[in-house]
């Protein structure tokens, strides 16, 4: 009996230890599919936030990296920073040096990138991410015509993604940990039960604590591969099991709707509420296939606002976020209102927005769309109490006519929209084939200006100006001129305009402005009155607010007297920010450099302006002495010019004086002085000197 006895309490035990191997194995391999799910899930999210953060930012990088923007590479970088996570951001050129970092002073900026992640970095074709123990790094080319012109990487920070995987699996392992001392207990108040009551318990065992967790470990893989929907983990127990089984059911909803969030992060433009790049992208692709197979046509509007930076530099950004929200609202009920529901309105990046367009006559009804645009954005923004002006300049390319790719499509419409900007702007074009010729000779231009004053093929040229009522020689203009080896003298109108779009117009500027003051410091002849040399200054020269500075400069490298200096502004240039404008003037007159507003007359500000604008003289466009001798109106205007100017104080200088009659007419009304082909054409430097010496 002692021995049966014995045997039924050694095979018990046996049981027992059978059970509770069993059971140990059932929690370990639970917590090891757990721990194997929230930590890949934590790591491709890591990865995603990484890949998404640095594929926008390489995106938004192209164009600032291309024209060396470091102000909004900066703003980019930044932006970037301030992402959960991130612990650095470099943005780099093709060759790995550093361009910006998203610090103020930029320390590191032009060294190359020495770290070990580096190498991968640079020579990665794509997206590319390196782990380390602390770090997720993602790089992004950054690419222009698949040439690629630098870079960006993302750092990230593991230490989160490691405390959520702590924060998770800790709990879980206290639970089942729990659950298992639990069942041990009970298995030990069983020890003397029978074998049937062992194999029941076993039977209750699977039942109750291995099958729930299969099915969380099942449920983990759903969300390993992304498949939400099909997730449905429940529990109405209410011990240890059903409480793993609704914390696990909580955590794959924060899972769930942290993917949302992200996908509304990567595809949503977080500032106008419209589709982002990447999200229009993928829209334009599946419209493409859809119109492909259906034989349909679409239009596709680039709108590029004018003169938004303007806003930004005289409101501040805010104000310019404000109004990006406000013109965003006002496009979206156009489009609706013309477009309908087959529209799509995306934002795509800084002042332009694209917009996605389907209808019958495609032609004529996208070009009704552009005008309701443009009339819409035209209307006055009320900001901050005060009311701002806006336009906007629209290019149209339409599928299959035009292009049958995404990319050649958006190629097309921004080539037509900077066609529209060359027009005049606040108007639309639509995309032809001579646009890519013209595009093309514009960059071979650009890339051929850059240099040219090094090479010595620019040089200044000076017409002479004289005094009207005894035709004595008073100053010159300094007019640039370009003498290509190649193409031969190219048009200042042509070179100057290409200057100011592409920002070269600065450097240019500053070259003139040296050798002007230069060549006329030895103008001065003993015993006479000293003559003056006039220098044109851009818009953009005048928005950078150095003006001051440069011209200081200027006049101390080269001794030129500060009365000897007039600088020459466009009307609408400094009307177009009066009180920015008000103020530079202010400080340069000053100095006793005077100010001309040139071609006055031409512009929409009116003769009521030069009460609050700080000037010494206007120079009365060529456009109203041309008629002088046949208009009335233009001879009473310009007469009217002379009177008020005067009665103002305000010297007055003719531009394009071509025949004697001119002349006479002009000095009979007392215009001050005056310049043009039948007084004296531009001359190079040694032969303005000459005239000065006769």
């Amino acid at each position: 009996m002692l021995l049966l006895m014995a045997a039924i309490l050694l095979l018990v035990t046996a049981l027992f230890a059978g059970l509770w191997w069993h059971e140990k194995r059932s929690n370990a391999d639970a917590r090891e599919l757990s721990a194997g799910a929230v930590r890949e899930l934590t790591r491709e999210g890591l990865l995603g936030r990484g890949q998404t953060l640095s594929s926008q930012l390489a995106d938004a990088a192209t164009n600032p990296m291309y024209y060396m923007d470091l102000a909004t590479l900066g703003e980019l970088a930044r932006a970037t920073l301030r992402q959960p996570d991130v612990v650095y951001v470099i943005i780099h050129d093709a060759d790995g040096q550093v361009v910006h970092d998203g610090s103020g002073d930029i320390p590191a900026f032009g060294q190359p990138m020495s770290d070990p992640m580096a190498f991968e970095a640079l020579n990665a074709d794509g997206v590319h991410a390196q782990w380390s123990s602390k770090l997720l790094d993602v790089a992004a080319p950054i690419r222009i015509g698949g040439q690629r012109i630098g870079g960006v990487r993302v750092g990230l920070s593991r230490d989160n993604a490691t405390a959520r995987e702590r924060d998770v699996l800790e709990p879980l392992a206290q639970r089942l940990q729990a659950a298992s001392n639990e069942h041990l207990v009970g298995l030990l108040l069983l020890l003397g039960c029978l074998v049937l009551l062992g194999l029941g318990a076993t039977a209750l065992l699977q039942r109750r604590i291995v099958q729930p967790i299969t099915g969380l470990a099942e449920a983990a893989a759903r969300i390993e591969q992304g498949r939400y929907a099909e997730v449905d983990v429940h529990s109405d127990r209410r011990d240890e099991i059903g409480e793993l089984v609704r914390a696990f059911a909580r955590m794959s909803e924060a899972v769930a709707r942290h993917d949302r969030d992200i996908r509304r992060m990567a595809y949503t433009d977080s500032l106008t509420g419209l589709a982002n790049r990447l999200a229009f992208r993928e829209s334009l692709d599946e419209r493409l296939l859809t119109m492909q197979a259906s034989s349909g046509e679409l239009a596709l509007l680039f709108v590029d606002l004018d003169d938004f930076k303007r806003v930004n530099d005289t409101l501040g950004h805010e104000a310019g976020d404000d109004v990006l929200g406000q013109l965003a609202m006002r496009i979206r009920l156009a489009v609706e209102r013309i477009g309908g529901n087959t529209a799509e309105i995306a934002r795509f990046g800084g002042d332009e927005f694209i917009v996605l367009y389907l209808a019958e006559d495609i032609r004529s009804a996208s070009g009704r769309l552009a005008e309701e645009l443009i009339e819409e954005i035209q209307r006055p923004l009320l900001l901050h109490g005060r009311q701002v002006f806006l336009g906007a300049s629209v290019g149209i390319t339409l599928f299959p006519f035009d292009a049958t790719s995404a990319g050649q499509l958006l190629k097309n419409a921004d080539i037509a929209m900077y066609q529209a900007k060359l027009a005049g702007k606040g108007c639309y074009r639509f995309y032809s084939k001579a646009m890519d010729q013209a595009v093309e000779r514009r960059v071979r231009l650009e890339e051929e200006l850059r240099g040219a004053w090094e090479r010595g093929e620019l040089s200044v040229h000076y017409q002479p100006i004289f005094r009207l009522a005894d035709g004595r020689l008073m100053g010159a203009e300094a007019l640039c001129r370009w003498d290509h080896p190649r193409l031969g003298v190219v048009p200042p109108s042509v070179f100057i305009e290409v200057a100011e779009q592409s920002g070269l117009i600065e450097a240019l500027g500053r070259n003139v402005l040296q050798q002007a003051c230069r060549d006329a410091a030895s103008w001065s002849q003993p015993g006479q009155e000293k003559p003056f040399v006039s220098v044109n200054i851009s818009p953009r020269q005048l928005r950078t607010g150095d003006l001051p500075d440069v011209v200081a400069s200027a006049l101390r490298a080269t001794g030129l007297l500060a009365e000897q200096l007039h600088l020459e502004l466009t009307e609408t240039a400094v009307l177009g920010d009066e009180v920015q404008a008000s103020a530079l003037l202010s400080r340069l007159r000053a100095t006793g450099v005077k100010v001309w507003l040139d071609d006055f007359g031409t512009g929409f500000s009116g003769l009521s302006h030069l009460r609050r604008v700080p000037v010494d003289g206007v120079k009365i466009d060529r456009s109203f002495v041309a008629d002088v001798l046949r208009d009335p109106d233009d001879l009473a205007l310009t007469s009217a010019i002379i009177a008020m100017a005067h009665s103002l104080g305000i010297t007055v200088v003719a531009e394009g004086i071509e025949a004697e009659g001119q002349y006479e007419v002009l000095r009979e009304r007392g215009c001050d002085q005056g310049q043009g082909f039948w007084l004296g054409r531009p001359m190079p430097a040694p032969e303005i000197l000459r005239n000065f010496a006769e």
